[in-house]
């Protein structure tokens, strides 16, 4: 059966933390009858990325169950192979998902999959240390962000917003801004920066961490990447800053740059943590270098919702 369906889905039961197991056999009983569709369940790490990567030669539509996490291995394993991604949100934040259908319709089922149709959308690439190298769809963030996004991978008995507000709160505790020479190349001209970064953070999306408009004016097909800077700021004034990161009026603001951009290179001088669609890349360290690629992936789209 998986040979010959168009549609596979891919379904992680360790996504929300491991709530998503409960729906494997809810998904089995929609699939069944169904000659043009399959379903692997993955079963370690990496595994998403494993199938995907198996399948890119006979052109599958592949639909991602999961969360963010799931959906950055697939991407990794078909970006600009010719093969369209779907996504059924079993996650706990999904946030790219409210970036493609930005009036965040519910569906009960998966019927509209069927019905969607596909669009191009742009990718972030990333390479960093001394042969690393991977996409993201939605967003990457280094230091502040980053902890914040390991710290929720290590708090199992907290799901969605409440994991994010819990490791705000614990990273913080110890936290200090981080030293960083940035160059970013802008639609025009250039721009540098040598100083201490509260937190740092790319977008292809305008959402990260379920509610956070980090990028309020990102596109995700403009060929560009919205960069967003919170210079160093002491710990008491991170408050004030999340209020405004949740509204997306930081942007506004003096202590915050925010622009669009086709390249990044950020020289880290000590080793921190990166994520890229909320997966946790430790150790990171040296140069990194981020640019877009343009209409990098097709995916599919509630047309009815979302233009």
């Amino acid at each position: 059966m998986m040979n010959s369906s168009r549609y596979l889905f891919i379904f992680n039961p360790a996504a929300d933390k491991g709530r998503a197991a409960s729906k494997v056999a809810w998904l089995n009983a929609l699939l069944s009858g169904r000659e043009d569709s399959a379903m692997v369940t993955t079963t370690h790490i990496g595994h998403a990325e494993d199938i995907a990567r198996s399948t890119i030669l006979k052109k599958k539509c592949l639909i991602s169950c999961g969360g963010d996490g799931t959906l950055h291995e697939v991407i990794n394993a078909v970006a600009g192979k010719g093969v369209t991604v779907g996504i059924l949100p079993v996650g706990s934040a999904n946030d790219f998902i409210r970036n493609l259908n930005p009036d965040n319709r519910s569906h009960p089922g998966i019927s509209h999959l069927f019905d969607s149709k596909s669009k191009k959308v742009d990718l972030g690439s990333v390479s960093f240390g001394s042969a690393g190298h991977r996409y993201f769809i939605n967003s990457l963030g280094i230091g502040f962000t980053g902890r914040v996004a390991k710290t929720v991978q290590s708090v199992p008995w907290l799901k969605g917003e409440l994991s994010y507000v819990y490791a705000l709160f614990r990273v913080l505790a110890g936290y200090s801004a981080v030293k960083m020479n940035i160059k970013i190349t802008l639609e025009d001209s250039f721009l540098e920066l040598h100083e201490d970064v509260f937190a740092f953070s790319v977008s292809n999306g305008k959402i990260e961490g379920g509610k956070f408009k980090i990028a309020p004016h990102a596109e995700l097909s403009d060929g560009l990447l919205d960069v967003c800077i919170l210079r160093a700021i002491s710990k008491h004034e991170i408050f004030r800053y999340v209020l405004k990161f949740l509204n997306g009026t930081h942007i506004n603001d003096s202590k915050v740059l925010y622009c669009k951009a086709k390249t990044v290179e950020l020289t880290l001088a000590k080793p921190d943590t990166m994520h890229l669609d909320g997966e946790v890349y430790d150790d990171v360290q040296g140069k990194i270098d981020i640019s877009v690629v343009p209409q990098g992936l097709s995916v599919l789209y509630d047309h009815h919702v979302s233009g």
